[in-house]
């Protein structure tokens, strides 16, 4: 179990090692995966922004996700959308892709994405349930031809990692348990990030960097 988001994302660093000093790009997904991806970036020395991604909420519960999409439009369908008309599907991308351009312009303050062609991506978050929100990132990242895609999380289903295993480059998860239930149950202090917080890790690996730079 880790301690919290820091704990986690400082031991998830260490097993990233081997991408320290390569300059890869470390793509962390809001809310809790810009903490993560803050100590990965931090550690390896990679460049880090924020990859805006939004689940599609079923119809009849919003909180059970049906797919995803990423900020470019690319979309990922789970066979659970079988369940849901290409109209109510249409409604929810419009509805959604407005939420990722809100959130592009307060999380990111409406910059583009760094350049991923050829790079090695490494798609950092706080942990993976259903995957779909990563799936739709890792889409993104196969579009804009990212030279290696890496998946990392503190913890995740065991089924997961096979899954993943199947549709990047490496996969780096540090815990996962048999009965894996919810992202949570990995971490001994667990609470959502609000926009304010997101954006400091953010503005704190730029400041670093500043320093390092002058």
């Amino acid at each position: 179990m880790f301690i919290d988001r820091k704990d986690a994302g400082e031991k998830l660093s260490k097993a990233l090692a081997a991408y320290r000093d390569k300059g890869a790009l470390v793509l962390g997904i809001p809310r809790g995966g810009a903490a993560i991806a803050y100590y990965v970036a931090r550690y390896l020395n990679a460049d880090l922004a924020l990859i805006i991604t939004r689940k599609l909420g079923h119809p009849s519960n919003p909180e059970a996700a049906f797919g995803a999409v990423a900020e470019d439009g690319s979309v990922y369908l789970s066979d659970y959308a079988e369940n849901v008309s290409e109209e109510e599907i249409s409604d929810i991308l419009e509805r959604e892709k407005k939420e990722i351009e809100r959130r592009i312009s307060k999380l990111r303050k409406g910059k583009p994405l760094p350049n991923i062609s050829g790079r090695t991506v490494i798609l950092a978050d706080d942990g993976i349930a259903t995957g779909a929100t990563l799936f739709s990132a890792i889409a993104l990242c196969k579009k804009k031809k990212a030279g290696k895609i890496v998946v990392a999380a503190p913890i995740s289903g065991q089924r997961m990692v096979y899954e993943l295993g199947k549709m990047v480059d490496d996969v780096i998860i540090l815990e996962t348990p048999s009965f894996f239930y919810a992202v949570g149950q990995g971490y001994e202090y667990f609470s959502s990030l609000s926009d304010e917080e997101t954006i400091g890790f953010v503005e704190k690996w730029e400041e670093e960097r500043l320093k390092k730079a002058s």
